[in-house]
C-alpha cells in the first residue's frame, strides 16, 4: 500500500509542478491554476527542503522567510489579490466559479501542515483533487459549475471516513505525538523550533516564547502549577476517580511551550500522557471559523471567516449521516483510548487586536435545510463523543493569559494575569458562601443595567426542598474555571423572562454591538445588534454564532462574577475589550445560553465546601435527556457578561416578599461581601 499511495504522489506531484507552464485553460481561470500550482511548489520544496535534512540547518531568519512565503498570500495586506478570497475569486472568476475555486484553495492551503507532519496520504488526495479540477478546465469547453461542486462533494463524501477516523484518533491517541516531540524535545531558548510545527508564527508567539525564556524554572513552574491542579481539583471536588484516566488533551497557542512542558511533566506524575491535536485542517472536520486544539498565529481572522460555511459544499443528508458513522466508527476503533482520556485542559490567550468581521456575499452561506442538519450533526456528534468519552467520568480546566500585541504594557499586564490566576481562593470561597445563603433565600434575582445599558431581566431561582442539606448555586473558586471568583447556577426556566444587553461584547473572537436578547420563560424568543446596518444581517449574525443555527436558546446559567481585582486590572490598562470570557465573566454577573454547566453529568452529585449539595443541575430543557437527548442538549454554551459599571442592581426577591440588594450602583452591599469593594478603591 505504501508503493502504491508513493506512485500516486509522485504522479500528482509531477503533473502539478507542470502546469505553471501550461496554456491549455482559458483566461481567467488560467491564472488561478498558475498561482496555485505556484503555491504547492513551495510547499513541495519544504517537503524536500526537511526530507533531505536541511530544515534543521536553516537559520532562525531562513526558516521565518519561509513562513512568510507559505502564509503571505492570506495576510491582509494580500488578501484583496488573493483567490482565498470569495470577493476576489468572484470578481476573477465570476459567481458559477469563483465559490467553489475559493473554497478549493482553501482547502489546498491545508498542505502546509500536511508537509511539517509527514502525512503523504492528505497531501496526495488533496492533490489529485486539485488536478481533476483542473482537468475540467483543459477540456474543449469549460465545466457546469455544479460539476465542480460535485467534484468537491466527492472528494469530501469518498475519504470523510478516513479524515474523520484519523481525527478521532488525533484526540486520544499519545501515540500521536507530532507536537508533543517538538514541545519535550526541542531546545526551546532557540525560537527556530517554532517554526517546525508548520503554523504561521506572528510576533504574538514569537514575542511570547521570548518573553518566557526570561523567566525563571520557579516561576514557569508555578504557572503550569495552578493550571494543572486546577485540572486535578476539577476530579476531586466532583468526585471522579482521576487514577482511572491515562491522557489528557492540552490545548494551547504556540509561544507557550515552556509551560506547556512543564505542564506535561507535571500530568505525568498525575498518571496522564498528554495528547496535543492540531485546530482541524480537512473541511469535514472543521466547525466554521473555530479552532479547536493548538494553533499558531491568525494569518487573516477575515481569511477564516469568509470560509467558515464552506461546509455548504457536503451538507446533505446523506454526508451527515456518513459522517455520524464515520465518528462512531473512530471511536469504537479506539474504544479503550476514549474511555481512559480524561478531557481537555486549555490554555487561552487574549489581548489581540479585536476582530470586526466583514459581511460577504459572494461566500457560501448554509441553506435552511443545511442549518438544520448542523444542529443534528452537532447534537448527534456530542451524544458519540459522550458515550465513549464518558461525559459524568471526565473533567477540563481553563486558564488564559495575555499576548504581546496587548500593548506595551504586556509584561506588566502578564505579571498581574499571574497574580489574578493566583488569588488567594479560601477568602473568595467564604464570601461567595455568603452571597450563596443570601440567594438561596431567593425565588428569584432582578438585574437591572445602567449607563446605557438596557437590560431588565428577572431570573427565577429552582426551589429548595431541604434547604439545610441543599444549595441552588455552587461556589466555584480556582479548579476547573481558572481565576477564581463566581457563584452559579442553572436557572429555572420558567418565569426567567426580560431583556439582557450589553453595549459591547466579543463572543468566540467575534464583535457584537449592542447586542440584546429577550427571554420568555427562559428561552430567546428575539434577539438583535447594531453590528451592520441591516436588521436581517444582524439577525444572521446572532443565529449563526450565538444561537449556532437553532431557533432559541435556554438560559443555561445565571451567575454573580467577584473577581473585581480582575476588573479594576482591565480598567486599569483599558484592556476590558480584549479580556477573554474566561476572565469577563468573572468581572460582572453572566448569564450563559445554551447547555447547563452540568451537561451530561446532571445525575452526578455536586456538593460546595460547605457540604450542601447543589440541586440546581437540570432545567426543563436539559431534563429532556432522559426521553430525548436530542431535545435536552444543544453543543453550544456562550456566556455574556455584564461589567460592573453597567450595572444600576442586582436584587434577590425572598420568598418571604422581600428585597434584599446583592450589587447597588456597581458595587457589593451584601454583608460579608464588602471586600470585594476594596480592588475598586485601590
Amino acid at each position: 500500500m505504501n508503493e502504491i499511495l508513493e506512485e500516486r504522489w509522485q504522479l500528482a506531484r509531477e503533473r502539478i509542478l507542470e502546469i505553471p507552464t501550461e496554456t491549455q485553460v482559458p483566461e481567467p481561470y488560467r491564472d488561478y491554476f498558475i498561482r496555485t500550482a505556484r503555491f504547492l511548489r513551495q510547499v513541495f520544496g519544504i517537503l524536500d527542503i526537511r526530507k533531505s535534512g536541511q530544515w534543521d540547518a536553516l537559520t532562525l531568519k531562513e526558516r521565518r522567510e519561509w513562513n512568510q512565503v507559505l502564509y503571505e498570500d492570506i495576510l491582509p495586506q494580500n488578501y484583496q489579490n488573493s483567490y482565498g478570497n470569495p470577493r476576489y475569486a468572484k470578481t476573477m472568476l465570476g459567481k458559477d466559479f469563483g465559490k467553489a475555486l475559493s473554497a478549493l484553495y482553501s482547502q489546498i492551503r491545508g498542505s502546509i501542515v500536511f508537509v511539517f507532519e509527514d502525512r503523504l496520504w492528505d497531501l496526495t488526495v488533496l492533490g489529485e483533487l486539485f488536478l481533476e479540477i483542473y482537468g475540467e478546465f483543459t477540456a474543449d469547453a469549460l465545466p457546469e459549475a455544479e460539476n465542480l461542486h460535485h467534484i468537491l462533494y466527492s472528494y469530501i463524501r469518498d475519504y470523510c471516513d478516513d479524515m474523520m477516523e484519523y481525527r478521532v484518533r488525533e484526540m486520544v491517541d499519545p501515540k500521536l505525538d507530532f507536537a508533543v516531540s517538538i514541545i519535550m524535545e526541542k531546545d526551546l531558548t532557540d525560537l527556530r523550533y517554532l517554526y517546525d510545527f508548520g503554523e504561521y508564527i506572528s510576533d504574538n508567539e514569537y514575542k511570547t516564547a521570548e518573553f518566557l525564556n526570561r523567566l525563571s524554572q520557579e516561576e514557569i513552574d508555578r504557572m503550569a502549577q495552578t493550571y494543572t491542579e486546577g485540572y486535578r481539583m476539577g476530579f476531586v471536588n466532583n468526585g471522579i476517580d482521576l487514577g482511572k484516566k491515562k491522557t489528557v488533551n492540552i490545548r494551547y497557542t504556540l509561544g507557550f511551550e515552556r509551560m506547556i512542558r512543564s505542564a506535561v511533566l507535571q500530568f505525568e506524575k498525575m498518571g496522564l500522557k498528554p495528547v496535543i491535536y492540531r485546530s482541524a485542517t480537512h473541511l469535514i472536520n472543521k466547525r466554521q471559523h473555530l479552532r479547536i486544539g493548538y494553533f499558531g498565529g491568525i494569518p487573516n481572522q477575515q481569511f477564516d471567516y469568509d470560509h467558515r460555511n464552506d461546509a455548504a459544499l457536503y451538507l446533505t443528508e446523506e454526508m451527515v449521516s456518513r459522517k455520524l458513522r464515520a465518528l462512531q466508527n473512530g471511536f469504537e476503533n479506539c474504544k479503550e483510548l476514549a474511555n481512559t482520556h480524561a478531557g481537555p485542559a486549555v490554555m487561552e490567550t487574549f489581548g489581540e487586536t479585536p476582530f470586526v468581521p466583514k459581511s460577504v456575499d459572494c461566500a457560501y452561506e448554509l441553506t435552511e435545510k443545511q442549518q438544520k442538519l448542523v444542529v443534528r450533526m452537532d447534537t448527534e456528534s456530542s451524544q458519540i463523543t459522550n458515550r465513549y468519552i464518558i461525559g459524568d467520568e471526565r473533567s477540563f480546566t481553563i486558564i488564559a493569559w495575555p499576548v504581546p500585541e496587548i500593548g506595551e504594557s504586556f509584561e506588566e499586564i502578564f505579571r498581574e494575569t499571574i497574580k489574578i490566576n493566583t488569588l488567594d481562593y479560601k477568602k473568595y470561597q467564604k464570601i461567595q458562601q455568603c452571597m450563596i445563603d443570601a440567594l438561596d433565600e431567593g425565588t428569584a434575582v432582578h438585574i437591572k443595567g445602567s449607563n446605557g445599558n438596557r437590560t431588565d431581566l428577572t431570573v427565577c431561582l429552582i426551589s429548595l426542598a431541604d434547604p439545610a442539606r441543599q444549595t441552588i448555586f455552587e461556589n466555584c473558586v480556582a479548579d476547573v474555571n481558572i481565576p477564581v471568583g463566581e457563584v452559579f447556577t442553572s436557572p429555572k426556566l420558567a418565569g426567567t423572562s426580560g431583556v439582557l444587553h450589553v453595549t459591547r461584547v466579543f463572543l468566540n473572537g467575534l464583535e457584537y454591538r449592542d447586542l440584546w436578547l429577550r427571554f420568555e420563560d427562559g428561552m430567546i424568543r428575539d434577539y438583535g445588534c447594531e453590528n451592520f446596518s441591516g436588521e436581517e444581517e444582524n439577525r444572521a449574525y446572532i443565529r449563526e454564532n450565538v444561537l449556532h443555527q437553532h431557533d432559541g436558546l435556554p438560559m443555561g446559567e445565571f451567575a454573580v462574577g467577584t473577581n473585581t481585582t480582575a476588573y479594576v486590572m482591565a480598567k486599569k490598562y483599558q484592556i476590558s475589550p480584549r479580556l477573554p470570557i474566561l476572565i469577563a465573566e468573572k468581572t460582572g454577573p453572566h448569564f450563559a445560553v445554551g447547555d447547563t454547566c452540568y451537561s451530561w453529568a446532571e445525575d452526578n452529585p455536586v456538593y460546595n465546601p460547605d457540604g450542601k449539595e447543589v440541586i440546581a443541575r437540570d432545567n426543563e430543557v436539559s431534563v429532556r435527556r432522559r426521553e430525548n437527548p436530542s431535545e435536552a442538549y444543544f453543543g453550544c454554551h456562550t456566556d455574556i457578561t455584564i461589567p460592573y459599571d453597567e450595572l444600576e442592581y442586582i436584587r434577590i426577591l425572598r420568598r418571604d416578599g422581600q428585597i434584599l440588594p446583592l450589587i447597588e450602583k456597581g458595587r457589593f452591599v451584601l454583608p460579608g461581601t464588602e471586600e470585594l469593594n476594596v480592588p475598586f478603591s485601590g
